[in-house]
């Protein structure tokens, strides 16, 4: 499906349910607003731990530059590690059943945090542990997550859905930090954790209302790595899947590279201080909050596949503003490019997402996102890396105008590769 569409008869079925015993419109609409609560709840919860997590390190735990960095990656390595394997668990396990079941293991790993400070035996070896944790359970979540929504919302509802879901996890990304950095005022880090371990109790609650979801199960005899393989081959030979996940993960590449430099040069080239950095860093949700308000709009308009090539050139475009901020008062021209780079990828990600949830076999769905995913995020911790050699050998103003000026090859190649050619994916 190209485009949001009322028409649902090109939905794959993704649940038990028949036509007959399907709930009313109504009946779906309330299962989303509950799924869009929980989803909200634990997104903010999330947003605030990012502050608190690495402070309980710092300030409690005094660590050093290293175990610090130690901690900030074990809670993305499971990306590279999890990512494939997931798609599988998720295709095995029923949805709701999961979602509330790993909610459950965040909200232990990270209640353990404060209940271990109060008894006075918290420890670097457990907060490194509850990193791992949370980040598994993180990824596992997300990959059912993002099949679990195509069994609760019409087909022709999920652009619009989806758009929602992102301009709401930009709000929390935007406004989680700034909420997380009173709370730590006002608690310590220690008590912020406790709030973000009640948000992943709230979701598992709320999710527990939900009705529960079976994934399309595999061919019998299907062993995990050919389950994994059939998954990476689909999508690595699809038209439309192959290119958009290679166009992902180069814009994740350079946005990876892009927020390594950003506190490097805004705070020792350009002389900014915590709070300003704050405000810059925070035009990054508000373009993604502008992105998903118009992607509907603009696709519908100008078509799915010209809609991501437009928009992210534009982004591309405006992220040029950013190596003109040279101090303090002129740093809004790195916001206004950090806001229109955030813009054009929401679309880009709203639409690509939608066609996958829309397009892949029911079977494939959660081993698709999965692959997406794998390949796409592993990119991370490379474009981080890349941007930390530039800048040691060519300087951190040098390094982040390679860094922009890249940032119009993702569109370009997606513009040369077979997508380019149609007005719309499928």
């Amino acid at each position: 499906m190209t485009e949001a569409t009322t028409d649902d008869t090109t939905a794959p079925a993704r649940s038990d349910a028949t036509p007959a015993d399907a709930p009313p419109a109504r009946a779906s609409a309330g299962v989303f607003w509950r799924y869009w609560a929980a989803a909200t709840v634990s997104n903010g919860g999330t947003a605030v731990t990012a502050l608190a997590l690495p402070l309980v390190a710092l300030t409690v735990l005094h660590v050093t530059a290293f175990e610090a960095a130690l901690l900030a990656a074990a809670g993305q390595v499971s990306w590279l590690l999890l990512s494939l394997p997931a798609g599988v668990v998720a295709q095995h396990v029923p949805l709701r059943r999961l979602q509330v079941a790993l909610d459950l293991v965040r909200f232990l790993a990270l209640g353990s945090l404060p209940l271990a400070w109060w008894l006075d035996r918290l420890t670097y070896p457990h907060l490194l542990a509850a990193a791992l944790v949370t980040g598994a359970a993180t990824v596992l979540f997300d990959i059912g997550n993002s099949t679990f929504l195509p069994a609760v919302v019409p087909a022709g509802q999920l652009a619009a859905r989806n758009s929602l879901m992102s301009g709401t996890h930009a709000v929390t990304d935007t406004g989680g930090p700034s909420i997380g950095g009173l709370l730590v005022q006002a608690t310590g880090p220690v008590g912020a954790l406790v709030v973000d371990a009640g948000s992943y109790l709230a979701s598992a609650v709320l999710l527990r209302t939900l009705p529960e979801r079976r994934p399309v199960p595999p061919p019998p005899g299907s062993g995990p790595l050919r389950l994994m393989r059939e998954g990476l081959q689909y999508v690595l030979r699809h038209p439309v899947m192959g290119p958009c996940m290679f166009w992902a993960t180069a814009a994740n590449f350079l946005n990876a590279a892009l927020l390594a430099l950003t506190p490097l040069y805004l705070v020792r080239e350009a002389g900014l201080n915590s709070a300003q950095l704050g405000l810059v860093l925070a035009m990054d949700g508000v373009g993604a909050l502008a992105g998903s308000a118009v992607a509907v709009r603009v696709t519908r308009r100008i078509g799915t596949a010209r809609g991501i090539i437009v928009a992210d050139l534009t982004g591309g475009a405006l992220l040029l503003l950013a190596p003109l901020t040279t101090s303090a008062s002129d740093a809004f021209w790195f916001g206004l490019g950090n806001a229109g780079f955030a813009f054009g990828s929401a679309i880009g990600s709203i639409t690509t997402r939608t066609y996958r949830q829309t397009q892949s076999p029911p079977e494939l769905l959660s081993r698709v996102m999965a692959t997406v995913r794998f390949v796409s995020w592993g990119a991370l911790p490379l474009g981080a890396l890349t941007a930390g050699l530039l800048a040691t050998a060519a300087g951190t103003h040098a390094a982040l105008w390679a860094v922009c000026a890249a940032a119009l090859l993702p569109p370009l190649y997606l513009y040369a590769s077979p997508v380019g050619r149609h007005r719309d994916l499928a």
